[in-house]
This record gives structure tokens, C-alpha cells and sequence, in this order.
């Protein structure tokens, strides 16, 4: 059954598409719930700051790097079963960060949930998009992205409120729990889609070689590492607005993830509606104007916080549409493969704003906007210069049948 084939995606794509966001939920929270955990993991591990933010460093370079050799390898599996056995793996993960007291084995461990989580994700948002149907693909992707942006609100909330009242331990149970459960969900609710079973692996990992996939790639990596920047030193950032109060940066936490989460599905309508490459340059647009925006108004609270709602809206209005273009260049078998990609160039663009924004700050916290902003410009002068050189190359006819 071939990926782009979509006369079996019906009405009947919602229950396992939500489903695959309840995963993407949980993929999230773990992302995220580890960075308010770091303090208690430093004293209980008995090692430095820097060496306890590894922890997250290691998690995200492990996404990265392994999602895209693994959903190349693991392409003629059944969905479900990749499903099953990523969510699976990153139970084990943290179950074993969970129980080990020896820093060795908790790198360990977050390299192994990192590993599941890139392969849950990927065939999550191919799944997703096969089963919807090219029509509904944007709606579908926003779906399972949402789950992930729900993490901020919901998952790292209440992980850090269990750790705080049980110790981080009882946190990451609290997650490897919820992952086994979505494991038993998926395995249960999941149709058993089986996406194109004849690809070669050659065939699989061509996109490696697509220059068109790595334009997209390219503009993924410039526009997280711009929205990362801010939002991963945001206590830095708005210190002046913040003013050292707790509850403030919670506040503004929040008000991104919300707004973040609404900004995600808007997008995948717009994206079905109209161009997803227009949808991609709106939002890179808007996050360069509004981090120019926030540069003169970070002392006062309630204009940072309307501009931070803002930022959340047009940040996560960019992976759903850029997973949409990038799977219209999908080769036969290759889809979980080009969405794996651009899922491990957004991961990229936190690790590399992590490392980017530590340096800036050496010099000051307000070089940091202006930086970010010239990141998202260039992602979206990029997606915009392409435009030519697609229209060319589908005249051509080089472009895949997939490819509007």
C-alpha cells in the first residue's frame, strides 16, 4: 500500500490521529519536563550544573541524529509496531533515568528515550497524514504537533508538581507510566497501516540526496534556531519585566504554550487551504517582527506578555507546514524518513540556540532578540527565493508524483 496512496484514508482518521497526539503528548512532556528537574538531578547525581544539562543536550542530539536512521531501517514495519516499539522504548528510558544513581547510566538512558521518541514522532506524523488523506494532510500533522505543544501547558507543569512534592524521580515514573499506557493505546486503537512495502532502503534514505528536502531542512534549522533562542533563555531575556518572580516566568511559560498550541493548528487549516509554502514564510515573518517588537518593550510585563503570545502563534505555526511541503518529496517508503529529518533539524536548532544563546549572553541578554530575529529572517527570505526553483523543477517534471 503506497504512502500517497489516499483512497483508504476516510472519515475514520480523528480517534487514531488523536491517539498519536496522546503519544506526541508524552513525547513532549519528556522533552520538556526534564529542564525543571535539573536542580534535584544535579544534587541527587552528585555532578555539576553543566554536566545535569547535559541530560538535555544528550536527549536532543540523540532525536537528531538517530530518528532518520531509524525510520529508514525501520520502514517495513507496520506502523504499529514502529509506533508501539518507539513509545515502548521511551518508557524503558526513562524508567531506567528513573531508577539508575550513576550519571553514566542516566546518559544512557536519556539516549535511549531520545532514540524512541524521533521514532514515535516520525511515523506519527506520516501515519497521520496517510491516514487523513491529502486533503485533510495539514489538519492531521497540526494534530499530533498540538500533542506536543500540549506538553508545555499540561505535561511540564504537572511533572515538575510531582517532583516537587515526591522528588524528580517520582517525575520521569510519571512519564515512562503514561508512555506504557499510550503503547498498550496505540497497539489497540491503531489500524494496521502498512505504508509502501517494495521501497528499497537506497530508496528510503534518497531524500538524504534531494536537494529540495534539504532546502527544507535548512529553513527548519534557521527558524527553530531563532524561536528556540528566546524561549530557552526567556528568564535571561525578560529579566527586567520578570523581575525575579517565579510565578511571572510560569506565566509567561504558559501563555506560549497556549497560544502556541492554537498557533499549531491554525496553521495545518491554512496549510490544507491554501500554499503550506506561504504559510511558512507568514510565520517566519511574524517571528522576526515580533522579536523585533518584544527588543523595546522587555522592562514592561503585560506588553512582553501580549508579545509572547504572539511569538507562540507564529513560532508553532512553522513545523506543521514545513512536515506538510516536506512529505510532498517523499520517495515511495520515504515519508516517516523526510518527516523524520525535518523533526531532527528542528531539534538541531534547540541544541545549536542552547549553545548559540550561552555565548550571547556573555555579552548581553538583550543581543539575543535581534539575533533570533535575523535567524527567522533568513528562513523566511530562504522559503521565499525558493519559489523559482520549485516552479522550475515541476515544469521539468523532476519533481516526485507526491509533489503539488
Amino acid at each position: 500500500m503506497a504512502e500517497n496512496d489516499t483512497s483508504a484514508a476516510g472519515s475514520h482518521w480523528r480517534v487514531p490521529t488523536a491517539v498519536l497526539a496522546l503519544g506526541a503528548f508524552v513525547v513532549g512532556t519528556d522533552g520538556f519536563i526534564i529542564v525543571g528537574l535539573l536542580p534535584e538531578i544535579r544534587t541527587t547525581l552528585h555532578v555539576s550544573t553543566g554536566a545535569a544539562g547535559q541530560l538535555v543536550s544528550l536527549f536532543s542530539l540523540a532525536y537528531a541524529i538517530l530518528g532518520p536512521v531509524l525510520a529508514a531501517f525501520t520502514g517495513t514495519w507496520s506502523r504499529r509496531r514502529v509506533l508501539v516499539t518507539g513509545v515502548a522504548l521511551l518508557a524503558v528510558g526513562n524508567a531506567v533515568t528513573a531508577s539508575a544513581h550513576q550519571y553514566g547510566l542516566v546518559l544512557v538512558s536519556r539516549v535511549l528515550a531520545g532514540a524512541g521518541a524521533a521514532l514515535f514522532m516520525a511515523s506519527a506524523v506520516a501515519t497521520a497524514a496517510y491516514l487523513a488523506g491529502e486533503e485533510r494532510r495539514g489538519r492531521a500533522i497540526a494534530m499530533v504537533t498540538a500533542g506536543a505543544t500540549l506538553a508545555l501547558v499540561l505535561g511540564a507543569p504537572l511533572g515538575t508538581l510531582i517532583g516537587g512534592a515526591w522528588g524528580w524521580q517520582a517525575a520521569i515514573w510519571f512519564v515512562a507510566a503514561i508512555a506504557a499506557a499510550v503503547a498498550t493505546v496505540v497497539a489497540v486503537l491503531l489500524p494496521p497501516v502498512r505504508l509502501d512495502q517494495g521501497a528499497t532502503l537506497r530508496q528510503r534514505i534518497a531524500p538524504l540526496t534531494n536537494r529540495r528536502v534539504l532546502r527544507i531542512l535548512v529553513v527548519t534549522l534557521l527558524a527553530f534556531t531563532g524561536i528556540f533562542l528566546p524561549f530557552t533563555y526567556m528568564s535571561a531575556v525578560f529579566a527586567p519585566a520578570v523581575d525575579g518572580e517565579q510565578a511571572r516566568l510560569a506565566l509567561l511559560l504558559l501563555v506560549f504554550g497556549v497560544a502556541a498550541t492554537g498557533g499549531n493548528l491554525a496553521a495545518g487549516t491554512l496549510a490544507d487551504r491554501y500554499d503550506p509554502r506561504r504559510v511558512v514564510v507568514g510565520a517566519t515573518a511574524g517571528v522576526t517582527a515580533v522579536f523585533l517588537i518584544m527588543l523595546p518593550i522587555r522592562e514592561t510585563f503585560v506588553l512582553v506578555a501580549i508579545a509572547t503570545a504572539l511569538s507562540g502563534v507564529v513560532s508553532y505555526s512553522v513545523i506543521g507546514p514545513q512536515q506538510h511541503r516536506i512529505i510532498t518529496y517523499a520517495p515511495p517508503g520515504g515519508a516517516s524518513v523526510v518527516t523524520s529529518l525535518n523533526t531532527s533539524a528542528a531539534y538541531l536548532g534547540n541544541f545549536l540556540s542552547s549553545a548559540l544563546g550561552a555565548v550571547i549572553l556573555t555579552r548581553s541578554a538583550a543581543l539575543v532578540l535581534p539575533v533570533a530575529a535575523g535567524f527567522a529572517a533568513c528562513a523566511a527570505l530562504l522559503t521565499w527565493l525558493l519559489r523559482e526553483g520549485a516552479e522550475a523543477a515541476d515544469e521539468t517534471g523532476e519533481l516526485p508524483a507526491t509533489a503539488k
